[in-house]
């Protein structure tokens, strides 16, 4: 099975990104933004966050299932790069030139594999805080010591920097891609389409670049 990486030959259009991971996307992008404003800006009740908190639990809970059992390039198999591939990878990042990767790129790998880290510690530790106004604890501070509530508090309130300045790097990667690279990495999550050169499973080739139609196969010199 192909690990993305652009190879030579014809360039094809594909169907990428599956429902799935289009749907997580987006729904994981709203309900953390919302979660992120109402935990530093919302009311006093925080009612609302703890909602949003549980709607990212599930979120990550589905990505996690299917990156094991997902289709292609969904799987985390598929994004998991060498060190040899990921120095590769940003010798040739200044060029203005589309990667056409195939799936995450090493450096999205990257900030794939960190946010879903620090989000799932992050939601974690919500469940056993507890900031000491009798309000707002969290679901399951009851269950555990006062050390334990009070380490998850510490890193709950000390993660949402983080988390942000995460969110902001991967919104500055979209932006340096289009404007510098020419490539659109917006889109393709919205219809699943993208253009790629490289080693892709048969049955997810519509077309080659210059518009002969493909149905299932692929030209033999296409990458």
């Amino acid at each position: 099975m192909t690990n993305g990486s652009p190879g030579s030959g014809k360039l094809t259009r594909v169907r990428l990104w599956d429902p799935g991971i289009r749907l997580f996307h987006w729904a994981l992008a709203i309900c953390v933004a919302t979660a992120w404003f109402l935990g530093e800006f919302g009311p006093g009740i925080m009612t609302l966050h703890f909602y949003f908190g549980y709607a990212v639990i599930g979120l990550l809970v589905f990505r996690l299932i299917w990156g094991l059992v997902g289709p292609w390039p969904a799987r985390f198999r598929d994004f998991v790069y060498s060190p040899a591939t990921f120095i590769a990878y940003l010798r040739g990042i200044r060029a203005r030139t589309p990667s056409f990767w195939a799936g995450h790129n090493p450096m999205g790998a990257v900030s794939v594999f960190a946010l879903l880290g620090v989000l799932g510690l992050q939601a974690y530790t919500g469940l056993f805080s507890d900031p000491d106004d009798f309000i707002n604890k969290g679901p399951l501070a009851d269950s555990v010591s006062g050390s334990w509530v009070n380490w998850a508090t510490g890193w709950h309130n000390a993660l949402p920097p983080l988390i942000l300045l995460l969110v902001l790097l991967h919104v500055g990667s979209i932006v340096y891609y289009r404007v510098w690279k020419g490539e659109d990495l917006v889109t393709p999550m919205i219809h699943g389409k993208k253009t790629v050169l490289g080693d892709v499973p048969e049955d997810r080739i519509i077309e080659t670049i210059d518009g002969a139609a493909e149905t299932g196969t692929r030209h033999s010199d296409a990458a």
